[in-house]
């Protein structure tokens, strides 16, 4: 039986930041990912995901609607926050 080609939604600029957010949230290990697998946190690889993030909320600055510039906003923060929270838990072990 053939699998069914999965029919994928236009991309919108919440939608790509979210992704990029949810990504930069299994490397710091504080959400599992699609394939339930654990997988050791990636520190490196969240700080590159929170640094493109940060980039696009720059070089956006201006040209979003509101709810995104919110949205992008608080994204950037709380990944920050958690990758700090990540670093300390990494130092403490």
């Amino acid at each position: 039986m053939a699998e069914q080609p999965v029919s994928l939604q236009p991309v919108d600029f919440s939608t790509h930041v979210l992704s990029l957010a949810s990504t930069a949230l299994i490397a710091l290990g504080k959400m599992p990912p699609p394939d339930g697998q654990p997988m050791p946190i990636d520190l490196e690889t969240a700080r590159h995901l929170i640094d493109v993030l940060a980039m696009l909320e720059h070089k956006t600055k201006g040209n979003l609607e509101e709810a995104e510039g919110k949205l992008i906003a608080s994204l950037v923060y709380d990944l920050r926050v958690a990758y700090v929270d990540a670093q300390k838990a990494q130092g403490a072990k």
